[in-house]
């Protein structure tokens, strides 16, 4: 992929970022609404979404969409834009500054390029398949913790869909007892984002969808870290479940396969 479509892509996402970041100071509770059970979107994720869609027609238009709010449904062959304008939405509504801006790119189901903008915290993370992985330009690496002891570790918790709960709760159990903490941000984007620089060890979750991982995916993989379901398998884009680590990478699958192959 040509840095050119990077370098405006970046652009665009700052940009979009900055009309989030303005729109989060003049926001009313009034403008929610429900997609689902604790499901929520707002007129900004929309017009958020409705911005970065009209920017990535422009940058490359050969390419379809994959997009959380529907804006654009039309699928390429071979390239497709997968978009999450807001993820940390709950958050957003909520005054927590913990939310971003996740685009990413796939070649033939590929992804090839990502980004993740944490806005809040003025955070671009960027990543291109074979260049490395970047936040505001500078090179990152996943963390070199081989201890799961050692580790900090990051997840996020069912929402809508607790059929899992039990096996869930058994895996957290075994995680808090194992690791210096879990921590539950509520932006998936985010959780990968901060696995692929080193601050968490490892991230994992079900119930996702693939404009939550896409971006984050590539950094991960990018920064030295792997990424699979929880069967090992390299379906983490759209299979719904992710493990995302550096070298505890094998110790978390083991922990979770151990429980939840119990009913899957």
């Amino acid at each position: 992929m040509r840095q050119s479509v990077l370098t405006e892509a970046i652009h665009l996402v700052r940009s979009v970022g900055e009309f989030i970041r303005a729109a989060s100071r003049e926001f009313s509770a009034d403008s929610i609404e429900k997609k689902g059970f604790n499901d929520l979107v707002s007129f900004v994720d929309k017009e958020a979404e409705k911005k970065l869609v009209a920017g990535c027609r422009e940058i490359l238009p050969e390419a379809g969409f994959i997009t959380e709010e529907g804006t654009a449904d039309h699928r390429s062959e071979r390239y497709n834009w997968i978009i999450d304008p807001l993820d940390g939405t709950t958050n957003f509504v909520h005054g927590l500054p913990v939310y971003a801006i996740s685009l990413a790119l796939t070649d033939r189901n590929e992804v090839v390029l990502g980004i993740v903008y944490e806005i809040c915290g003025d955070e671009l993370f960027h990543a291109r398949r074979g260049d490395g992985a970047f936040c505001n330009g500078n090179p990152i690496n996943v963390s070199s913790i081989n201890q799961l002891s050692d580790s900090l570790l990051a997840t996020g918790f069912p929402y809508y869909d607790f059929g899992q709960m039990p096996v869930y709760l058994d895996i957290l159990n075994d995680f808090m007892q194992n690791t210096h903490g879990l921590r539950r941000l509520g932006s998936a984007a985010v959780d990968l984002a901060y696995t692929a620089c080193g601050r968490f060890e490892g991230f994992f979750e079900y119930n996702l969808n693939a404009w939550d991982v896409a971006a984050g995916i590539l950094l991960v993989e990018e920064a030295g870290g792997s990424v699979t379901d929880f069967s090992g398998n390299h379906n983490a884009l759209f299979g719904r479940e992710i493990i995302a680590a550096g070298p505890v990478h094998a110790s978390m699958m083991k922990i979770i396969q151990s429980h939840w192959h119990r009913t899957n």
